[in-house]
């Protein structure tokens, strides 16, 4: 195994899932709604949706991540 190349992988999916992270807790406090008085929790969280936009925008910030490494800026 290529140590080198390896590593090349370790560090690009890292910073994919640092940025994939802070999108997520970026948005987890965006359209909470109503919530339960009972518990104090959001009645409807949209989870699913937020954990998509993460996804989506991890994505977008990982490219200029990596062009911006692949190019030398």
């Amino acid at each position: 195994m290529n140590i080198p190349g390896f590593l090349h992988y370790v560090v690009l999916f890292s910073a994919f899932a640092v940025l994939w992270f802070l999108a997520l807790f970026c948005l987890l406090p965006i359209g909470l709604g109503n919530i339960d008085p009972e518990t104090g929790a959001p009645l409807r969280p949209h989870f699913k949706r937020k954990v998509l936009w993460a996804t989506i925008i991890a994505a977008v910030l990982w490219l200029v991540f990596y062009f911006a490494i692949g190019f030398g800026w």
